[in-house]
């Protein structure tokens, strides 16, 4: 298989203006932090969040039919013909920061931190990452995102599978051990993936119209959602 050029040249630069400001979010310094349970990631386990990827070149990515506006249908064969982007999405820890950089959209990001964002630091020389605490999320509701460990590195995904009335309760962590990556069903709730190592890279496959939909956790729960960065017990 064949490894996709970096960066995607079919990619846009996005110049309109944003929800969030991923690289400067808007959260305080300290809040409660929820837990998510930490199970390991298995084609049962993965059911209805998503399946596991082996041949990342092949797997299919779905892409979900324009809606209908009305009573009149979609005609057949039309509203999902956007296709998909596809490209290098990265993710590397600075100190106590979780930062990701998702070429095939051209989108910077950072994703949480091992710390408290008060005591957070770019600089520390001697993390402990052994959880990150997010503040967002999102799920795509055109089409999944399939996410491949290049360097075939364990990973973190966690994931909710129950709407727009989601709440931090609904959230798994599937411990993923970098022999294989997984495909996100439309609708599914994420942020991104989180490497166990110090830096990372995926083959990243995700609907082009690439629609978001989000949630600030410190502002919906006032809360930051710890993900476990360890491997399962069992």
């Amino acid at each position: 298989m064949s490894e996709p050029s970096s960066p995607n040249t079919t990619s846009t630069v996005h110049t309109k203006k944003k929800s969030f400001d991923y690289m400067n979010p808007a959260v305080p310094d300290e809040l409660p932090l929820f837990d998510m349970p930490l199970v390991k990631a298995t084609a049962e386990s993965l059911e209805g969040f998503g399946t596991i990827v082996t041949d990342y070149m092949s797997h299919p990515v779905e892409i979900v039919q324009w809606p209908a506006q009305g009573w009149r249908k979609i005609d057949d064969g039309t509203g999902d013909e956007a296709g998909h982007l596809d490209g290098i999405f990265e993710f590397w820890w600075e100190g106590d920061v979780l930062l990701g950089q998702n070429m095939a959209v051209n989108d910077r990001y950072i994703l949480g931190w091992s710390e408290q964002p008060g005591l957070a630091s770019r600089e520390n020389p001697a993390p402990d990452r052994s959880q990150l605490l997010i503040w967002h999320a999102n799920y795509h509701p055109d089409g999944a995102q399939l996410f491949y460990p290049l360097d075939n590195k364990p990973f973190v995904a966690a994931l909710a599978k129950t709407g727009d009335d989601m709440k931090p309760e609904d959230w798994v962590a599937f411990y993923c051990d970098g022999s294989f990556g997984l495909c996100i069903h439309p609708g599914i709730w994420h942020e991104a993936i989180t490497p166990l190592s110090q830096k990372s890279r995926f083959y990243d496959k995700q609907g082009a119209v690439h629609a978001r939909v989000s949630c600030d956790f410190t502002k919906e729960f006032g809360v930051f959602l710890r993900i476990p960065l360890v491997p399962p017990s069992e």
